[in-house]
């Protein structure tokens, strides 16, 4: 269970119930004032060196903006939602390259708001429209914290039409197990090879937890998805990749491999992931590799077109071969 060191708060969430829900659950915990949950002057200041530091703090607000941005891949839209950041540390979290210091774990209170225009939208389509609720945070890791998640799935089943759809790197999900979900949930697991979790993915569940975790929800009766991502090129990664499938095909429940889709995404990375990790993690392995990598935008990174191609071709024809019934959504 998370504790945070102190809050940082913007004063309108006491006209929140959520808002007077936290601050009550945190009455001991150090409080801070702010104006703005999106810029913290004194967070933003500190060296590269106070980014875990930071993450043991927490940031409570309102969201302000509630944009929908449309999605091609397993949603149709991009949703904002009830947090943003994480209390993990994974070394290649895109939320670190928009936010650079400031991917700590930030709540908003106001999330009535934020799934009455959900509801309303998919209501209003003619189409059952999927809305991805996760893309900025982790909901399962946030549920620990503000039973968000929980409230969510209950008050969705108010929609006519709509699905919602979200991954995680967590196995906290014994509260949402019982919940009425109606079958209008996916959740999409996170998995890589342990030996990647363990150096990289700092924070997050371990891998036989994150498949008992999918094995469980399933059992639930949501639709689940399997996401590898982010697929790392170190040495030897296409046998750790490969032992990775053969232990989820021998792990995963016959309910799950039954219906479970698939997603891969490589690596991208950046200056700022750069700067960050030598300054809090000097002695772990460096993830850019010059030889194998080239600009993707400004200060950014991504493999190059060969070693894609060919990490596609070893994804296409492994995960074929050991889940041949399944559905490979994209691989990017």
């Amino acid at each position: 269970m998370f504790k945070p060191e102190a809050i940082y708060y913007e004063k309108d969430i006491e006209n929140y119930v959520l808002g007077k829900s936290l601050l009550q659950k945190y009455k001991d915990t150090p409080k801070i004032l702010i104006d703005n949950h999106n810029n913290i002057e004194q967070m933003r200041k500190k060296d590269n060196s106070e980014f875990l530091n930071m993450k043991r703090n927490l940031i409570i607000g309102t969201r302000k903006t509630h944009k929908f941005v449309p999605n091609h891949k397993t949603s149709d839209f991009l949703v904002p939602y009830t947090s943003s950041g994480c209390t993990a540390a994974c070394m290649y979290c895109y939320l670190v390259c928009n936010y650079n210091k400031c991917a700590y774990l930030r709540l908003f209170v106001n999330r009535e708001e934020m799934l009455d225009k959900i509801i309303k939208i998919a209501n209003k389509s003619e189409k059952d429209l999927t809305f991805e609720i996760g893309s900025n945070s982790d909901l399962i890791l946030e549920n620990t914290i503000t039973e968000n998640l929980s409230w969510t799935i209950e008050n969705f089943n108010e929609s006519q039409k709509g699905h919602l759809t979200f991954p995680t790197k967590f196995e906290m999900v014994d509260d949402i197990l019982k919940l009425n979900h109606k079958g209008k949930v996916t959740i999409r697991m996170s998995v890589n090879p342990e030996i990647i979790i363990n150096q990289f993915e700092y924070g997050t569940s371990r891998l036989q937890g994150r498949i008992k975790a999918i094995n469980k929800i399933k059992d639930a009766g949501y639709n689940v998805g399997i996401i590898i991502a982010p697929v790392i090129m170190i040495d030897g990664w296409k046998d750790l990749y490969l032992e990775l499938i053969k232990v989820l095909a021998d792990k995963l429940s016959l309910k799950v491999k039954k219906e479970v889709f698939f997603e891969v995404i490589f690596m991208t990375y950046s200056f700022v992931h750069t700067k960050i990790n030598e300054s809090v993690f000097p002695n772990a392995d460096i993830l850019y590799n010059k030889d194998m990598m080239t600009g993707r935008g400004k200060g950014k990174y991504m493999y190059k077109n060969f070693y894609r191609q060919d990490g596609e071709l070893f994804f296409r024809e492994n995960l074929a071969k050991y889940f041949p019934n399944n559905e490979i959504m994209y691989i990017v």
